[in-house]
């Protein structure tokens, strides 16, 4: 059997952002808005939270409709002096992580310098092979299909061979309609047609028949020779 490519996404996957780096994120946005189109703060957030639902992120509706440059909404509201203090440590998650076979890739909406900084904080930056942010996409943000076909080109894989651990839903789905496996990381008790299966922590991945299926000594280890 071929390695799988596991797939995670970052925050609400990886470690808990609602509850520090979320709202702080919000807050940043909001205020970009605000300055950049000239908006009361109220119109500015109604604005952010349009943009969320409809595109599954803010800058691709700043993007489409306001020509605001990614690279300056990223900088800008992505800078989090305090985000050591703000990401909460995974106690075991190292571990788990180390006991998986096959390639492990992150695929974040986020920007890479925070992506990074993330990982590094939670002391798993060296478990990963790519971190494939929103530049690497092409500023095509999860869900949208082509941001997930250039991380396909990116990783030289078959959708097949991948398995999507993901808290989005649309993102999940976009998965399934290429032809991966997906896991949704969630405390959420429906479970959706293209949800294959589904966890309340990311430590809950051996749980998961996925895990026993492709993590199986007999698929790595012990192949005939």
């Amino acid at each position: 059997m071929r390695d799988q490519v596991w797939i995670f996404d970052l925050d609400n996957t990886l470690h808990d952002a609602d509850a520090e780096i979320f709202p702080h994120l919000h807050i940043e946005m909001t205020r970009y808005i605000m300055n950049e189109l000239a908006l009361e703060e109220s119109a500015a957030c109604q604005l952010r939270q349009h943009y969320w639902h409809t595109y599954g992120a803010t800058l691709k509706g700043l993007m489409r409709h306001h020509q605001i440059s990614p690279r300056h909404f990223l900088q800008q509201t992505h800078q989090l002096d305090q985000l050591p203090a703000m990401v909460k440590t995974v106690k075991r998650l190292r571990h788990m992580l180390q006991q998986l076979s096959g390639r492990k890739v992150v695929f974040t909406n986020g920007p890479m310098s925070y992506a990074k900084r993330v990982l590094k904080l939670l002391a798993i930056d060296d478990l990963y092979e790519q971190v494939f942010s929103v530049e690497s996409s092409g500023f095509h943000p999860k869900p949208a299909m082509r941001g997930f076909q250039h991380l396909l080109g990116a990783l030289k894989v078959k959708p097949g061979s991948c398995i999507l651990l993901e808290d989005s839903l649309p993102a999940l789905m976009t998965a399934k309609r290429l032809g991966m496996k997906t896991i949704h990381v969630s405390s959420r008790l429906h479970k959706p047609s293209y949800v294959d299966a589904r966890i309340s922590s990311i430590l809950d991945l051996p749980k998961t028949q996925i895990y026993k299926t492709y993590n199986s000594a007999k698929c790595y280890d012990i192949l005939p020779r």
